[in-house]
Order: structure tokens, then sequence, then C-alpha cells
């Protein structure tokens, strides 16, 4: 028995066209979960720091031409997944990092523990990102015209 994925949709009218990938513009911020079970919210947070149109670049196996309206999948969870990874693995670093450098050195060693564990962090999130860079099925791709 196969296991069906659940893919979040939104959305979004092409802009522009690169080889195999078409530019899309969200019509609405975010997948339109944030206020259900599993939704993470968001939307509420790029809306205070993003204020411009949201273009993202899109798989486009269905050959969609400029101007169509459609709708764009991406796997539930993948958004959540990417967000820990870029926001919550450098905190937790870093405060991981100044807790066990201030029995060392005081403050200036909660400060050098605290820098260590942000970089280790970094190289982490690069190595990790680089393994899953060929994972498609975590790639936002378009589903169907509107």
């Amino acid at each position: 028995m196969s296991k069906v994925q659940e893919v979040s949709t939104i959305h979004a009218v092409v802009r522009a066209l690169e080889g195999s990938q078409a530019i899309v513009e969200i019509e609405a911020g975010g997948c339109g979960r944030c206020h259900e079970k599993g939704g993470c919210g968001g939307q509420q947070l790029t809306q205070m720091f993003c204020s411009g149109p949201k273009t993202y670049h899109v798989d486009n196996a269905l050959d969609v031409g400029l101007g169509d309206r459609v709708t764009v999948a991406i796997a539930a969870g993948s958004v959540r997944r990417t967000a820990n990874l870029a926001y919550g693995i450098p905190l937790t670093a870093t405060i991981a990092g100044a807790a066990l450098g201030t029995p060392l050195g005081g403050d200036v060693g909660a400060m050098l523990g605290a820098g260590l564990g942000l970089v280790v962090s970094f190289i982490y999130i690069r190595f990790r990102a680089r393994d899953s860079a060929g994972n498609f099925s975590e790639r936002p791709y378009i589903i169907s015209r509107s």
C-alpha cells in the first residue's frame, strides 16, 4: 500500500519563465493554514518583514505560460522543517554555547561560547542543506492551472 503525501496549496500568478521553472507571485502570504491545527503561523511573522511581492521559483512540469493563474503545492511540514533548521538550530546552539561557556570563563566565556555555537550551527546547516538539495519532494511545484 502506498502512502499518500499531504500537501499545502496556494494560488499564484506566473510572472516569468526560466527553463524548467516558473517564477510565480503568491496572491496571499503563507499557505493559509495559520489558524488551523498544524499551521505554523508564519504568515503573521512574514508580514512584519516583507511588504513587497512574494515571488518564488517553482518546478513547471505543466508547462504553464506567462500570466497564468496556477495552484502551487508543497509537501505539508516542509516549511516548518526548513524554519526549524534555519532558526531553531542556530538559536539553540547559541544558547547552549553561552550556557557552556559561562562556567568556563564568565561573561567572556559566554560570548565566545555563543559565537562558537552559532558558527558550528551555520556549518551544520550548510552541510545539511547540501545533502537535501536533490530532494524534489520538498520543493514547491505547480499542480494545476486555476
